[in-house]
């Protein structure tokens, strides 16, 4: 049964939430610098106005009795300088106006107060002093107001918008790119512990050792304890395996030995059958006890394979040293082709003459009596180790599943066998960092089997 994960990125998230924070924060970066450059400009007109205001009644003077004045012009083209505002003043002595526009009447306030109001149809900026003045020994109250549009101050805002708007552009975009580079540099411990992992062999359970922050020290120490229990009870397995294997092969043959008595003993046509059946029986148990407990020594011993420098051409020489009884027996030649120079490599000795032994075993087991059997080594790209027969091929089996375990081709069921000879093989050579090629014999009949090794 198969279970459905929702996948969901910490990446994706992570710089989700930083392109948020970015996000509010540049629009706060624009609100909070047009907020303070709008109000600099204000508060220069303020300053601009209030100095006008001042330098006319600092202009103030009596004549006759009555409150004379001459406006300066500085009072009013300091005013005019700054834009294309329209400039409004008044002086008033005693409510009555002295010279200026009559109707300008800002809202009441003390003497320097500044007040936004509409006149004649347009927004406007004023500020009003007072002024006390002598006349005839009179002292009469001078107000002077001074105001000016503010077109010239909504064009400044108008241009500060746009800058604080580019502005905050520019600081979205330097967030976000360092935003990217920040989830970039928080998630590689993540990746390469992701990495290291996933570089590993399916057999390889060796604790993770990957320098990792303080966060990721639970998940790393949970994996490792994880893999360990894992490695545990593989090895509780395959020490099963192998007992069962070695206890199990020992009264077989001596069920064997009395099968084959007791045939030799029986004149039953019926009895010799059924005793022939038993020994055929026997044979393929003890044979499948045997290879269980070669797959279960293989098994354990790629995790941590005894690694030395061989010579491929003597591992083969001794394999078929090993098998030359077992193919006289059924008249059967192996022929050597091994170059003149020697060829080494880096291996486990133990893995890899199971490997060529069980390949030459196939071999003599599938080839019909009177036949040649070819084992060759050859140099190259690769290092390769081939054993061909002129046995009965692989018929219509597929290649790619004969290596699994306790798989065979259906033209072989009347041979004893366990199905796990490619199997040893196919994991021997992956162990080495090679691979298992299954073809069909090029020269005639039969199955060429090559153990494939990086040079």
């Amino acid at each position: 049964m198969k279970f459905a994960l929702q996948h969901s990125s910490i990446r994706r998230r992570l710089i989700l939430q930083l392109f948020i924070i970015a996000a509010i924060l540049s629009l706060a970066f624009f609100l909070i610098v047009r907020a303070v450059a709008e109000r600099a400009a204000a508060d220069t007109q303020d300053n601009i106005l209030m100095a006008s205001a001042t330098s006319i009644a600092d202009a103030l003077y009596s004549e006759q009795g009555s409150v004379a004045v001459e406006l300066p012009y500085s009072a009013l083209s300091m005013l005019g300088a700054i834009s294309e505002d329209r400039v409004f003043y008044r002086v008033a002595v005693e409510d009555e106006t002295l010279t200026g526009y009559g109707d300008l009447v800002p809202p009441r306030g003390a003497s320097g107060s500044f007040a936004t109001f509409t006149y004649k149809g347009e927004n406007v900026r004023s500020v009003a002093i007072s002024r006390v003045v002598s006349a005839g020994g009179i002292k009469k109250n001078v107000t002077v107001i001074v105001a000016q549009t503010r077109l010239g101050l909504a064009a400044i805002s108008s241009r500060i918008s746009v800058v604080a708007a580019l502005v905050g552009l520019g600081f979205f975009l330097l967030a976000t790119t360092l935003s990217l580079l920040a989830a970039q540099s928080t998630l590689a411990p993540l990746n390469r512990l992701t990495e290291t992992v996933a570089r590993r062999g399916p057999n390889d359970l060796r604790p993770v050792r990957t320098p990792a922050p303080n966060e990721l020290v639970p998940l790393v120490e949970a994996l490792n304890g994880f893999m360990a229990r894992l490695k545990a009870s593989l090895h509780q397995s395959e020490d099963f395996i192998a007992e069962a294997a070695h206890r199990v092969r020992t009264p077989l043959a001596t069920v064997r030995a009395q099968a084959q008595v007791a045939l030799r003993r029986s004149e039953q046509p019926e009895n010799k059958a059924a005793l022939r059946a038993m020994i055929r029986a026997v044979d393929e148990s003890s044979r499948s006890a045997g290879q269980l407990l070669d797959h279960a020594m293989v098994s354990f011993r790629t995790d941590q394979l005894e690694v030395e420098e061989l010579d491929l051409i003597e591992l083969a020489k001794e394999s078929v040293e090993h098998f030359l009884p077992t193919a006289e027996l059924k008249d059967i030649q192996i022929v050597e082709q091994y170059p003149e120079h020697a060829l080494t490599l880096q291996g486990d000795n133990i893995l890899l003459q199971n490997a060529l032994r069980n390949l030459l075993d196939n071999a003599i087991k599938y080839a019909p009596a009177e036949s040649t059997i070819t084992v060759a080594v050859t140099d190259g790209a690769e290092r390769v180790v081939s054993v061909a027969d002129e046995g009965r091929g692989i018929g219509n089996a597929d290649l790619k599943t004969l290596t699994k375990r306790f798989s065979r081709g259906s033209n072989v069921e009347d041979v004893v066998g366990s199905g796990l000879g490619l199997t040893i093989a196919d994991e021997v050579a992956r162990a080495h960092g090679g691979r298992l090629e299954l073809t069909r014999n090029m020269k005639g009949p039969g199955t060429c089997v090559s153990l494939i090794f990086p040079s």
